[in-house]
Protein backbone atom coordinates (compact mmCIF):
# COMPACT_ATOMS: atom_id res chain seq x y z
CA UNK A 1 0.00 0.00 0.00
CA UNK A 2 1.96 3.36 -1.34
CA UNK A 3 -0.03 6.27 1.00
CA UNK A 4 2.04 9.76 0.59
CA UNK A 5 1.48 12.22 3.24
CA UNK A 6 -0.42 15.26 1.50
CA UNK A 7 -2.38 14.38 -1.50
CA UNK A 8 -4.42 17.74 -3.44
CA UNK A 9 -7.60 17.22 -4.36
CA UNK A 10 -8.11 17.48 -8.69
CA UNK A 11 -11.58 16.58 -10.47
CA UNK A 12 -12.89 17.56 -14.18
CA UNK A 13 -14.28 20.67 -13.36
CA UNK A 14 -10.82 22.45 -12.71
CA UNK A 15 -8.92 21.11 -15.46
CA UNK A 16 -11.83 22.33 -17.00
CA UNK A 17 -12.07 25.95 -15.48
CA UNK A 18 -8.35 25.41 -16.43
CA UNK A 19 -9.06 25.56 -20.05
CA UNK A 20 -11.33 28.18 -19.93
CA UNK A 21 -8.96 30.76 -18.25
CA UNK A 22 -6.54 29.94 -21.11
CA UNK A 23 -8.98 30.96 -23.65
CA UNK A 24 -9.96 33.55 -22.76
CA UNK A 25 -6.93 35.57 -22.73
CA UNK A 26 -6.49 37.54 -19.70
CA UNK A 27 -4.54 35.86 -16.92
CA UNK A 28 -3.33 38.85 -14.51
CA UNK A 29 -5.50 40.35 -11.40
CA UNK A 30 -8.38 39.82 -13.46
CA UNK A 31 -11.77 37.98 -14.09
CA UNK A 32 -10.88 35.15 -11.85
CA UNK A 33 -9.24 37.36 -8.95
CA UNK A 34 -11.30 39.69 -8.02
CA UNK A 35 -14.18 37.42 -7.21
CA UNK A 36 -12.15 35.25 -5.53
CA UNK A 37 -11.13 38.07 -3.55
CA UNK A 38 -14.53 38.79 -2.56
CA UNK A 39 -15.37 35.15 -1.87
CA UNK A 40 -12.32 34.48 0.35
CA UNK A 41 -13.03 37.85 2.28
CA UNK A 42 -16.71 36.58 2.95
CA UNK A 43 -15.57 32.82 3.64
CA UNK A 44 -13.78 34.52 6.87
CA UNK A 45 -15.56 37.30 7.78
CA UNK A 46 -13.19 39.97 6.44
CA UNK A 47 -13.96 43.44 4.76
CA UNK A 48 -10.81 43.11 2.48
CA UNK A 49 -9.00 39.78 0.40
CA UNK A 50 -6.07 40.58 -1.12
CA UNK A 51 -4.48 37.76 -3.19
CA UNK A 52 -0.92 37.53 -3.69
CA UNK A 53 2.01 35.26 -5.27
CA UNK A 54 3.10 32.89 -1.88
CA UNK A 55 2.37 32.85 1.88
CA UNK A 56 5.71 34.57 2.27
CA UNK A 57 4.94 37.47 0.44
CA UNK A 58 1.22 38.14 2.32
CA UNK A 59 2.94 37.93 5.19
CA UNK A 60 5.53 40.32 3.82
CA UNK A 61 2.95 43.08 2.62
CA UNK A 62 1.23 42.48 5.74
CA UNK A 63 4.16 44.09 7.89
CA UNK A 64 5.12 46.54 5.29
CA UNK A 65 1.53 48.02 5.41
CA UNK A 66 1.49 47.87 8.83
CA UNK A 67 4.47 49.96 9.04
CA UNK A 68 7.01 47.51 10.42
CA UNK A 69 10.48 48.63 9.95
CA UNK A 70 14.03 48.65 11.30
CA UNK A 71 14.12 48.84 15.00
CA UNK A 72 10.78 47.19 15.32
CA UNK A 73 10.66 43.55 17.08
CA UNK A 74 8.40 41.14 15.74
CA UNK A 75 7.35 38.11 18.58
CA UNK A 76 6.97 34.64 16.41
CA UNK A 77 6.86 30.83 17.45
CA UNK A 78 10.16 28.95 16.75
CA UNK A 79 8.66 26.26 15.60
CA UNK A 80 7.03 26.85 12.61
CA UNK A 81 7.98 26.73 8.88
CA UNK A 82 10.89 29.46 8.45
CA UNK A 83 8.70 31.29 5.89
CA UNK A 84 7.21 32.81 8.67
CA UNK A 85 10.33 34.46 9.91
CA UNK A 86 11.86 35.64 6.82
CA UNK A 87 9.39 38.25 6.07
CA UNK A 88 10.64 39.46 9.72
CA UNK A 89 13.93 40.22 8.04
CA UNK A 90 12.64 41.63 4.82
CA UNK A 91 11.13 44.86 6.58
CA UNK A 92 13.94 45.25 8.39
CA UNK A 93 12.99 44.48 12.02
CA UNK A 94 13.80 41.46 14.42
CA UNK A 95 12.30 38.46 15.57
CA UNK A 96 12.37 37.53 19.11
CA UNK A 97 11.29 33.96 19.22
CA UNK A 98 8.77 32.32 21.61
CA UNK A 99 7.91 29.62 23.19
CA UNK A 100 4.63 26.53 22.51
CA UNK A 101 2.35 25.34 24.72
CA UNK A 102 0.78 21.84 24.23
CA UNK A 103 -1.05 22.39 20.95
CA UNK A 104 1.95 23.82 19.22
CA UNK A 105 0.66 27.63 19.17
CA UNK A 106 2.65 29.97 21.06
CA UNK A 107 3.04 30.05 24.90
CA UNK A 108 1.14 32.75 25.85
CA UNK A 109 2.84 33.00 29.44
CA UNK A 110 6.16 33.71 27.59
CA UNK A 111 4.73 36.78 25.11
CA UNK A 112 4.26 38.12 28.35
CA UNK A 113 7.39 37.39 30.21
CA UNK A 114 9.23 39.02 26.77
CA UNK A 115 6.75 42.09 26.56
CA UNK A 116 7.50 42.40 30.60
CA UNK A 117 11.29 42.51 30.60
CA UNK A 118 10.85 45.95 28.19
CA UNK A 119 14.92 44.44 25.99
CA UNK A 120 13.25 45.19 22.81
CA UNK A 121 10.69 47.71 21.13
CA UNK A 122 8.00 44.98 20.19
CA UNK A 123 5.72 46.15 17.69
CA UNK A 124 4.03 43.01 16.01
CA UNK A 125 3.02 39.33 17.53
CA UNK A 126 2.74 36.78 14.46
CA UNK A 127 0.62 34.36 16.08
CA UNK A 128 1.08 31.05 14.16
CA UNK A 129 -2.05 28.83 13.60
CA UNK A 130 0.22 25.38 13.25
CA UNK A 131 -1.00 22.31 11.76
CA UNK A 132 -4.31 23.93 11.87
CA UNK A 133 -5.25 24.45 15.18
CA UNK A 134 -5.98 27.96 16.15
CA UNK A 135 -3.64 30.03 18.90
CA UNK A 136 -5.44 31.03 21.86
CA UNK A 137 -6.25 34.47 20.99
CA UNK A 138 -7.85 36.44 23.55
CA UNK A 139 -5.22 36.98 26.10
CA UNK A 140 -2.62 37.56 23.07
CA UNK A 141 -5.14 40.65 21.95
CA UNK A 142 -5.36 41.38 25.62
CA UNK A 143 -1.82 41.59 25.85
CA UNK A 144 -1.78 43.49 22.59
CA UNK A 145 -4.03 45.91 24.01
CA UNK A 146 -2.55 47.00 26.94
CA UNK A 147 1.13 47.40 24.99
CA UNK A 148 -0.16 48.65 22.06
CA UNK A 149 1.24 45.77 20.23
CA UNK A 150 -0.50 45.11 16.18
CA UNK A 151 -1.05 41.26 15.63
CA UNK A 152 -0.80 39.87 12.50
CA UNK A 153 -2.36 35.81 12.62
CA UNK A 154 -0.56 33.57 10.10
CA UNK A 155 -3.14 31.69 8.95
CA UNK A 156 -1.07 29.51 6.38
CA UNK A 157 -1.45 26.14 7.65
CA UNK A 158 -5.43 27.05 9.05
CA UNK A 159 -7.72 27.85 6.25
CA UNK A 160 -11.07 27.79 7.59
CA UNK A 161 -10.51 26.56 11.41
CA UNK A 162 -12.31 28.65 13.64
CA UNK A 163 -11.44 30.26 17.19
CA UNK A 164 -14.50 30.44 19.90
CA UNK A 165 -16.55 30.49 16.52
CA UNK A 166 -14.86 32.59 14.28
CA UNK A 167 -12.98 32.20 11.51
CA UNK A 168 -8.81 32.40 12.14
CA UNK A 169 -7.83 35.55 10.24
CA UNK A 170 -10.91 37.69 11.08
CA UNK A 171 -9.83 38.62 14.12
CA UNK A 172 -5.80 40.32 13.92
CA UNK A 173 -5.07 43.58 12.16
CA UNK A 174 -4.44 41.32 8.97
CA UNK A 175 -4.18 37.57 8.35
CA UNK A 176 -1.97 35.70 5.86
CA UNK A 177 -3.00 32.70 4.16
CA UNK A 178 -0.69 30.04 1.50
CA UNK A 179 -1.93 28.04 -1.17
CA UNK A 180 1.06 25.97 -1.40
CA UNK A 181 -0.40 22.60 -2.96
CA UNK A 182 -0.07 20.77 0.16
CA UNK A 183 -2.28 22.96 2.18
CA UNK A 184 -6.09 23.05 2.85
CA UNK A 185 -6.86 24.70 -0.19
CA UNK A 186 -4.67 25.34 -3.28
CA UNK A 187 -4.32 26.53 -6.21
CA UNK A 188 -1.95 23.74 -7.61
CA UNK A 189 1.17 26.14 -7.44
CA UNK A 190 2.06 28.76 -4.95
CA UNK A 191 -0.33 31.75 -4.05
CA UNK A 192 -1.48 33.47 -1.09
CA UNK A 193 -3.69 35.92 0.24
CA UNK A 194 -3.85 38.63 2.53
CA UNK A 195 -7.26 39.61 4.77
CA UNK A 196 -7.83 42.34 6.40
CA UNK A 197 -10.69 44.95 7.44
CA UNK A 198 -8.33 48.36 7.75
CA UNK A 199 -8.98 49.73 4.64
CA UNK A 200 -5.66 51.41 4.48
CA UNK A 201 -4.01 48.41 4.88
CA UNK A 202 -5.69 46.55 2.00
CA UNK A 203 -5.08 49.71 -0.39
CA UNK A 204 -1.43 49.38 0.55
CA UNK A 205 -1.18 45.80 -0.22
CA UNK A 206 -2.58 46.02 -3.21
CA UNK A 207 -0.78 48.69 -4.56
CA UNK A 208 2.80 47.14 -2.93
CA UNK A 209 2.07 43.56 -5.23
CA UNK A 210 1.54 45.48 -7.98
CA UNK A 211 4.50 48.16 -8.51
CA UNK A 212 3.23 50.35 -6.02
CA UNK A 213 0.60 51.31 -8.24
CA UNK A 214 -3.27 52.18 -8.29
CA UNK A 215 -3.68 53.40 -12.20
CA UNK A 216 -1.49 51.47 -14.61
CA UNK A 217 1.83 54.46 -15.45
CA UNK A 218 1.26 56.42 -11.73
CA UNK A 219 3.40 54.75 -9.70
CA UNK A 220 2.29 55.63 -5.41
CA UNK A 221 4.87 53.55 -3.81
CA UNK A 222 7.94 51.52 -4.73
CA UNK A 223 6.32 48.22 -5.02
CA UNK A 224 7.07 45.03 -5.76
CA UNK A 225 5.84 42.89 -8.48
CA UNK A 226 4.34 39.68 -5.93
CA UNK A 227 1.10 39.56 -7.96
CA UNK A 228 -1.61 37.11 -8.31
CA UNK A 229 -2.95 35.03 -11.83
CA UNK A 230 -6.37 34.15 -13.32
CA UNK A 231 -5.53 30.36 -13.57
CA UNK A 232 -5.03 29.46 -10.11
CA UNK A 233 -7.45 31.64 -9.11
CA UNK A 234 -10.08 29.69 -10.99
CA UNK A 235 -9.22 26.99 -9.53
CA UNK A 236 -8.90 28.48 -5.83
CA UNK A 237 -12.06 29.81 -6.37
CA UNK A 238 -13.76 25.82 -7.03
CA UNK A 239 -11.37 24.55 -3.90
CA UNK A 240 -12.99 27.63 -1.90
CA UNK A 241 -16.17 25.84 -2.26
CA UNK A 242 -15.64 22.62 -0.99
CA UNK A 243 -12.73 23.68 2.36
CA UNK A 244 -15.41 23.14 4.54
CA UNK A 245 -16.32 19.65 3.17
CA UNK A 246 -12.45 18.70 2.72
CA UNK A 247 -11.90 19.95 6.76
CA UNK A 248 -14.81 17.85 7.64
CA UNK A 249 -13.21 14.70 6.16
CA UNK A 250 -9.79 15.82 7.90
CA UNK A 251 -11.26 15.90 11.24
CA UNK A 252 -12.99 12.94 10.74
CA UNK A 253 -9.28 11.69 9.42
CA UNK A 254 -8.05 12.62 12.84
CA UNK A 255 -10.96 10.95 14.93
CA UNK A 256 -10.10 7.68 13.48
CA UNK A 257 -6.18 8.43 14.01
CA UNK A 258 -7.22 8.51 17.68
CA UNK A 259 -9.07 5.71 17.72
CA UNK A 260 -6.24 3.98 15.58
CA UNK A 261 -3.79 4.52 17.76
CA UNK A 262 -5.05 4.89 21.45
CA UNK A 263 -3.03 2.34 23.69
CA UNK A 264 0.04 3.06 21.69
CA UNK A 265 3.10 4.92 23.25
CA UNK A 266 2.59 8.02 20.60
CA UNK A 267 1.32 11.19 21.48
CA UNK A 268 -1.75 12.73 19.66
CA UNK A 269 -2.63 15.86 18.88
CA UNK A 270 -4.37 17.67 21.71
CA UNK A 271 -8.10 20.04 20.75
CA UNK A 272 -9.03 22.98 23.30
CA UNK A 273 -12.71 22.89 24.14
CA UNK A 274 -12.75 26.26 22.05
CA UNK A 275 -11.02 24.84 18.75
CA UNK A 276 -12.48 24.17 15.75
CA UNK A 277 -9.41 22.83 14.15
CA UNK A 278 -8.68 21.76 10.41
CA UNK A 279 -5.67 19.23 10.77
CA UNK A 280 -3.39 20.74 8.02
CA UNK A 281 -1.09 17.96 9.62
CA UNK A 282 -1.27 14.84 12.13
CA UNK A 283 0.96 15.27 14.05
CA UNK A 284 1.85 12.82 16.56
CA UNK A 285 5.34 12.65 18.68
CA UNK A 286 7.31 9.77 19.64
CA UNK A 287 11.04 9.35 21.53
CA UNK A 288 11.60 7.04 18.71
CA UNK A 289 10.67 8.62 15.50
CA UNK A 290 13.68 8.04 13.50
CA UNK A 291 13.41 4.18 13.32
CA UNK A 292 9.44 4.76 13.23
CA UNK A 293 9.75 6.75 10.12
CA UNK A 294 12.45 4.57 8.69
CA UNK A 295 9.71 1.61 9.45
CA UNK A 296 6.55 2.64 7.93
CA UNK A 297 8.29 4.12 4.88
CA UNK A 298 9.24 0.47 4.18
CA UNK A 299 5.52 -0.37 4.34
CA UNK A 300 4.76 2.00 2.26
CA UNK A 301 3.69 4.79 4.06
CA UNK A 302 5.08 8.34 3.66
CA UNK A 303 5.62 10.67 6.91
CA UNK A 304 7.11 14.10 7.44
CA UNK A 305 8.63 16.33 10.07
CA UNK A 306 7.34 19.85 10.51
CA UNK A 307 9.73 21.13 11.60
CA UNK A 308 12.85 19.33 12.79
CA UNK A 309 15.08 22.29 13.08
CA UNK A 310 13.26 25.05 15.57
CA UNK A 311 13.97 28.80 13.75
CA UNK A 312 16.02 30.34 16.75
CA UNK A 313 18.54 27.49 15.91
CA UNK A 314 18.72 28.27 11.97
CA UNK A 315 22.28 29.16 10.39
CA UNK A 316 20.70 32.05 8.74
CA UNK A 317 19.42 33.42 12.24
CA UNK A 318 22.21 32.42 14.51
CA UNK A 319 24.45 34.49 11.43
CA UNK A 320 22.66 37.26 11.56
CA UNK A 321 21.42 37.93 15.35
CA UNK A 322 23.63 35.67 16.89
CA UNK A 323 22.70 32.76 18.88
CA UNK A 324 19.06 32.62 20.50
CA UNK A 325 17.60 31.73 24.62
CA UNK A 326 17.24 28.04 25.17
CA UNK A 327 13.37 27.16 24.32
CA UNK A 328 12.71 24.01 26.25
CA UNK A 329 9.30 22.85 24.73
CA UNK A 330 9.97 23.69 21.12
CA UNK A 331 13.22 21.94 21.16
CA UNK A 332 11.31 18.62 23.34
CA UNK A 333 8.75 18.68 20.40
CA UNK A 334 11.50 19.59 17.50
CA UNK A 335 12.95 15.83 17.83
CA UNK A 336 9.86 13.31 18.49
CA UNK A 337 6.65 15.02 16.14
CA UNK A 338 6.27 13.24 13.40
CA UNK A 339 3.20 14.18 10.87
CA UNK A 340 0.90 11.20 9.26
CA UNK A 341 -0.43 11.00 6.44
CA UNK A 342 -3.28 13.51 5.58
CA UNK A 343 -5.99 14.73 2.94
CA UNK A 344 -9.32 14.57 2.43
CA UNK A 345 -9.12 11.57 -0.02
CA UNK A 346 -7.84 9.41 2.05
CA UNK A 347 -9.65 6.20 3.38
CA UNK A 348 -10.38 4.73 6.44
CA UNK A 349 -8.80 1.43 5.35
CA UNK A 350 -5.56 3.56 4.88
CA UNK A 351 -5.77 5.02 8.21
CA UNK A 352 -6.52 1.85 9.88
CA UNK A 353 -3.67 0.40 8.14
CA UNK A 354 -0.80 3.04 9.10
CA UNK A 355 -2.16 2.61 12.55
CA UNK A 356 -1.59 -1.24 11.95
CA UNK A 357 2.11 -0.48 10.86
CA UNK A 358 2.71 1.87 14.14
CA UNK A 359 1.05 -0.77 16.72
CA UNK A 360 3.39 -3.58 14.35
CA UNK A 361 6.47 -1.74 14.71
CA UNK A 362 6.08 -1.22 19.00
CA UNK A 363 4.90 -4.75 19.55
CA UNK A 364 8.16 -5.48 17.68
Amino acid sequence: MKIPLSKPYVDEEMKQKVLEVIDSGQYILGGQCKPFEAEFAKFIGTKHAVLTSSGTSALFLSLKAMGIGPGDAVLVPSLTAFPTIEPVYHVGAQPVFIDIDDTYGVDVNHIESVVASGKQKVKAIVPVHLYGHPVDLDPIFDLAKRHGILVLEDCCQAHGAKYKGKRVGSMGVAGAFSFYPSKNLTVFGDGGLVVTNDDKIASTCRMLRDHGRKEKYEHELVGYNLRFNEIQAAVGRLQLKRLDGFNDSRRQLARWYNEGLAGTPVVTPKVREWAEPVFHLYVIQTDRREALADYLKDKGVQTGIHYPIPNHQQPAVKNTIGPQPKLEKTEAAAGKILSLPMYPELKKDQVDYVCAMIKEFFNN
